[in-house]
């Protein structure tokens, strides 16, 4: 007994319960806890190696894995298709999938994609496409690349700067403009670059030169022009290494030869004018201006360098690696590659975030103050800007209801596109791609060459009726007469009911 309970005893009888506010007598059992309790220190217990730091890349990119293929899903979902692409690619990747070539119709009857646009790295997904037969399937690879991207990046972030510096980087990357750009661009080839050069500059990083290399050299498979891009990527590991080791000088002879090879020899042999089409882009056209105006040229730099790293990207040699795709944007005049809209732009994403954190470890260290105190809050403030800006980006439509909700007239379109035979032949435009490339043989609007289709099904003009559209496409084949099979949730099809 302790003195003060002794002490209130001898004066004047027993202590009363509620004073009793001392410790409890040695080898008192404490109360056990309850079962709730006892749960959540078990699942605590059960859930600790799952919240290792190591494994904060892998669940950022689960995180955005999900979030890419739920928006992938809910657009597929509501025909928010955005351009033909989805359904070239689907064409392209059908033939792989069938042990054809790559023949592209919406490209021109018989058009074989090789000689279009370099991307034999679409073999890739023939299988998937041949248990899954479904445009919907590309969405979904797509979001799976885009997030794989993710992984690289926030563990260079983590390893260089810390766990939650490395964090904030890595959630930036994912919600980055660029990247949520592409995400919305239906499907494109470029998904495969991304974890491709962001696996390359982690690994020029970390040191790790070969592994660089071999990350970088199936960069030329992806597109024609990425084979610089994969020189570019030798040209920092020579600067990194400071000296010319053989892996390196190899890669940049290599990337350069399989861009001129490409552009000179295997293009053209599969095209079916002997040539490169896009050669027309590059310069003058005569009535447009020979490359990108000035303040197109400063504004979209701002756009990829500003919010994203604050411009501390300009301090590292990895930067290097996004000269060969700004600099063929520059000297084109077509104005979709210009400003920050589409997908092209993706592809700088992981240079310059992995650009920054190359750069934060030396501005952390610098002598000047307001270099270190920027530096140190670069990492927050990059993720607050690509949040921000998230409010506006295609990500931010996953807080809405109406992302989840079909439109009525999607399943009265689908009921309509259905009717059109498996094996017909189609000529379509943009809105009803997605339901046909993948059973039919589709044609684009306007550019059968001669062949009057089976079926031509179009989104229903806003300026015209049924019966003018109907005129619009017996002017398109003359030689053949159709009649209207059906007008429903803003879709017209027309039937070829003889050929004259």
């Amino acid at each position: 007994m302790d003195t003060a309970a002794a002490t209130a005893a001898g004066a004047g009888g027993p202590l009363p319960q509620a004073a009793a506010t001392g410790p409890a007598p040695a080898g008192t059992p404490h109360p056990a806890p309850g079962p709730l309790r006892r749960a959540a220190r078990r699942l605590r217990e059960r859930s600790a190696p799952l919240r290792a730091p190591r494994l904060d890349p892998y669940w950022a990119a689960a995180l955005f894995f999900v979030a890419f293929a739920v928006l992938a899903v809910c657009r597929f979902r509501t025909m928010s298709n955005s351009s033909w692409d989805l359904g070239i690619f689907e064409q392209a990747i059908r033939g792989y999938a069938h042990f054809r070539a790559p023949t592209v119709d919406l490209k021109g009857p018989g058009t074989n994609i090789l000689g279009d646009h370099f991307s034999p790295v679409l073999i890739v997904l023939a299988p998937f496409y041949r248990l899954f037969p479904s445009s919907l399937t590309l969405l979904l690879a797509q979001a799976a690349l885009f997030a794989v991207s993710v992984l690289p990046v926030t563990r260079a972030a983590a390893r260089h700067l810390g766990r939650l510096p490395g964090l904030a980087l890595g959630i930036a990357y994912g919600t980055s403009w660029g990247v949520q750009k592409a995400v919305d661009f239906d499907f494109h080839e470029i998904a495969f670059a991304l974890p491709l050069i962001a696996f390359a500059l982690e690994a020029v990083l970390r040191g790790r030169w070969t592994a660089a290399v071999c990350w970088a050299a199936p960069l030329v498979l992806v597109k024609e022009d990425l084979g610089v891009t994969a020189a570019a990527i030798g040209a920092i590991v020579l600067i990194r290494t400071r000296r010319a080791g053989p892996l390196p000088i190899a890669l940049v002879v290599f990337g350069l030869t399989a861009t001129a090879l490409t552009l000179g020899v295997l293009i053209p042999a599969f095209n079916g004018s002997g040539s490169y089409d896009y050669w027309n882009k590059l310069g003058s056209d005569g009535g447009a201006d020979p490359a990108i105006p000035l303040d197109v040229a400063v504004r979209t730099t701002l756009w990829v360098l500003l919010p994203t790293t604050g411009l501390l990207a300009l301090r590292s040699p990895l930067l290097l690696a996004a000269a060969p795709t700004l600099g063929w944007r520059f000297l084109s005049h077509d104005p979709h590659y210009w400003g920050i809209d589409w997908h092209y732009n993706a592809i700088l994403m992981p240079v310059v975030f992995l650009a920054l954190v190359d750069a934060l470890p030396r501005a952390l260290v610098s002598a000047r103050p307001w270099l270190r105190s920027y530096a140190h809050h670069l990492p927050t403030a990059a993720l607050a800007c690509a949040l921000a800006l998230t409010t506006t980006l295609p990500l931010s439509r996953l807080s809405e209801a109406t992302t989840y909700r079909i439109p009525p007239d999607v399943p009265a379109a689908e009921r309509l596109l259905a009717r059109i035979p498996d094996g017909a032949t189609v000529e379509s435009d943009i809105r009803p791609l997605s339901r046909l490339t993948g059973r039919t043989r589709v044609f684009w609007s306007g550019d059968t060459r001669g062949l009057s289709p089976d079926y031509i099904a179009q989104q229903r003009p806003a300026d015209r009726s049924p019966r003018q559209a109907l005129a619009d496409a017996a002017a398109r084949h003359p030689r053949s007469t159709y009649t209207l099979l059906g007008d429903s949730g803003g879709l017209l099809v027309f039937r070829r009911t003889s050929a004259r």
